[in-house]
């Protein structure tokens, strides 16, 4: 997996991010490019920030080609009064960014963004989204309606409300992925064409096939937290790849908790059965951990380690029905989580907080009575300014 922002040239040299724009790159070189983009919200937020920014600035709609050089110039004056004297090596590494945008700005030009009020464009960061695969995005309204169609203009999603529903069609030969992205603050479901159900959390991104294919696993990439109900079908297993981390399963419900800033990677089991592994490892169903209904598995990012334990189920999917609680977790955990919740920025500058246990739950509060709450209950001084909170 890449885990930083790589300079192009770290994958022209085989031809890896050429080839991808092309569509001619291999499922291993797809993956690797896509991960990277996947692996944590910086990078997403980074690839996509950049991306808006030459297109703002420098795209031409009716242009077929584009002089690279020409429009990094164009793109770099754009960018300069916003970067502040930033070093020179940040610099190279934007002009890398830059040749990436370029290059896929002609192949997945954000036809949708594009078509919408500079407003909205500059609103799309904190708005649902939905990218197709050919780089289009759709803004998603919790109370609107879209439609979903496939290269041959045929539909195959629908929005319900809080739900996207595709619904399977004729057998695909190439797997197509759409990747539906839900900001701080907010939640949104999706019935993928298989009939699995996912509950999406805030903060969490899901990249998933339009289509999935006959004799080939049915493979998912999550970034944050979901609720899986599995459309049972033992011919084609179901695999949740989130990081170094693959779950594999049959039909099942299980929530997956994998947030890019947090170390562990936890997967709790509400029904039927899943298989924990390292992906960097060719899966083995002897070496694969595996799990009961109530349990636990935890994956620490950095040792690597697994480790299974008996589990609240109700704790750990209580964010399903609206709720938040905390039974016995770290102060700067629950901020965390709060940040999440409620699409705020806390800073805490009472460090002798920060690893202070704390239990408590909430459901219809909004933040200022949260914090009303935490002044009660354990006299903690804040200020709240719009969507900031400073804890003193």
């Amino acid at each position: 997996m890449l885990g930083r922002l790589y300079c192009i040239s770290d994958y022209m040299k085989d031809s890896t991010i050429l080839k991808y724009v092309k569509n001619i790159a291999s499922s291993s070189e797809e993956r690797e490019v896509e991960n990277w983009i996947m692996s944590s919200k910086e990078n997403m937020k980074e690839f996509n920030r950049l991306k808006a920014m030459h297109i703002a600035s420098s795209f031409e709609a009716t242009t077929n080609t584009t002089n690279v050089d020409k429009a990094y110039t164009k793109y770099d004056k754009s960018i300069s009064r916003h970067l502040n004297r930033r070093k020179r090596v940040f610099s190279v590494v934007l002009k890398c960014a830059a040749v990436i945008t370029i290059l896929l700005g002609v192949k997945l030009i954000y036809t949708k963004v594009l078509n919408t009020p500079d407003i909205e464009r500059l609103n799309i960061e904190g708005a649902i989204t939905l990218e197709l695969d050919n780089g289009d995005i759709k803004i998603i309204s919790e109370d609107g309606t879209i439609e979903v169609v496939d290269v041959k203009g045929n539909i195959i999603g629908k929005q319900q409300g809080t739900k996207l529903r595709y619904q399977s069609t004729s057998v695909s030969e190439k797997l197509v992925y759409n990747t539906l992205t839900v900001p701080y603050g907010k939640r949104f479901n999706i019935v993928l064409s298989d009939g699995t159900e996912v509950m999406l959390n805030s903060g969490t991104s899901i990249k998933y096939p339009e289509q999935f294919i006959k004799g080939k696993n049915r493979n998912v990439f999550l970034m944050g937290e979901a609720f899986f109900k599995v459309a049972k079908d033992k011919n084609h297993p179901f695999i949740v790849q989130s990081g170094d981390l693959d779950i594999r399963v049959l039909g099942t419900q299980f929530n997956v908790s994998s947030y890019p800033e947090d170390v562990i990677t936890n997967t709790v089991l509400v029904e039927g059965e899943v298989s924990v592994y390292d992906n960097k490892i060719a899966y083995e169903p002897t070496e694969a951990v595996l799990l009961a209904p109530g349990q636990m598995v935890s994956w620490d990012k950095e040792s690597r380690g697994i480790e299974v334990e008996e589990a609240d189920i109700s704790l750990y999917t209580a964010w399903t029905k609206g709720k938040i609680i905390f039974r016995h977790m770290p102060f700067k955990n629950i901020l965390k989580k709060l940040e999440r919740h409620y699409n705020v920025t806390i800073t805490n500058t009472n460090t002798s907080l920060a690893n202070e246990l704390f239990t408590a739950s909430f459901d219809i509060e909004t933040i200022e009575e949260v914090f009303m709450s935490f002044d009660k209950n354990h006299n903690i001084d804040y200020t709240i300014n719009d969507n900031q909170i400073i804890i003193n």
